[in-house]
C-alpha cells in the first residue's frame, strides 16, 4: 500500500503565532505613522514575510531604500522572536495534539510545511518537535505559497508521492499551494473564505479520528 503523509502548515493550524506576526507588523506600521489593523493582517496569513513589508509600505504609501527595506525586515523578525520567546504548550490549538498523537501512534509520516523561518523554535518551544519527520520551513524554500514548492519538498523527503499526502491549511495561499500540488486539502478556518479545500472544518475540535482514519486508507 503506498506510503501517505500528512502535512501541517504551522501558524493558525498547531499554534496562533498570527496573533504575534500582527503585533510585530502593527509596531513598525505605527512607527512609520499609521495603523494597521486585524483586518488587513488577514492579506499577511501565509506570506512570506518580505512580501509581508512590501504590502504594509503599500498601505502607509511608504517608499524606502533597499537599505533600509532590509533593515526592516530584521526588526520585524526581532520584535516577533522576543514575543515568540514566551510561548509554551498552552499555544497549541485546541485538540492538535489528539490528531497528531493518534497519527504517530499509526505509524502514518507527518511533515511541517510552513513558510515561518522559525518554525523549528516553536516548535521546540510547544513540545511537538519530535512529532515531525520532516520539516519543510522558509529556510528551504526559495518559492512562497500558492507555489506548491513546500509541500512538494515535503512529500519527497516523507517518501510520499504527492496525491497520496493530505494538507492541513488555514490560508488560502497554502490551500492553492496545496491543490496546485495535487494534494487533499483540509481547510482550517472560515469555510467561506477556504472554499477551495477539499473538506472545512473550524478547527481541531470539529475534527474526529474516525475522519483523520478515512483520510490515512483514502
Amino acid at each position: 500500500m503506498e506510503r501517505t503523509g500528512f502535512i501541517f502548515d504551522l501558524d493558525g493550524v498547531i499554534v496562533d503565532t498570527a496573533k504575534y506576526h500582527y503585533l510585530a507588523w502593527k509596531k513598525l506600521a505605527n512607527q512609520l505613522g499609521f495603523d494597521f489593523t486585524e483586518e488587513q493582517n488577514e492579506q499577511f496569513k501565509g506570506v512570506s514575510r518580505r512580501r509581508c513589508l512590501e504590502i504594509l509600505l503599500e498601505m502607509g504609501n511608504v517608499e524606502v531604500p533597499k537599505q533600509q527595506f532590509e533593515d526592516w525586515l530584521v526588526e520585524k523578525n526581532t520584535d516577533y522572536l522576543g514575543y515568540i520567546e514566551t510561548m509554551n504548550e498552552s499555544e497549541i490549538l485546541p485538540d492538535v495534539p489528539k490528531v497528531l498523537k493518534y497519527l504517530k501512534q499509526e505509524d502514518i509520516a507527518m511533515a511541517l510545511g510552513s513558510a515561518s523561518k522559525n518554525a523549528r523554535p516553536i516548535l521546540e518551544k510547544v513540545n511537538l518537535l519530535s512529532y515531525f519527520d520532516a520539516i519543510v520551513d522558509g529556510n528551504e524554500v526559495t518559492k512562497a505559497k500558492p507555489d506548491p514548492e513546500v509541500f512538494l519538498k515535503a512529500a519527497e523527503m516523507l517518501d510520499a508521492s504527492p496525491e497520496n499526502c493530505v494538507v492541513f491549511e488555514d490560508a488560502v495561499a497554502g490551500i492553492e499551494a496545496a491543490n496546485a500540488a495535487g494534494m487533499l486539502t483540509v481547510g482550517i478556518g472560515d469555510a467561506e473564505i477556504l472554499s477551495q479545500a477539499t473538506y472545512n472544518f473550524k478547527d481541531f475540535t470539529e475534527i474526529d479520528l474516525e475522519f483523520i482514519k478515512q483520510l490515512t486508507n483514502s
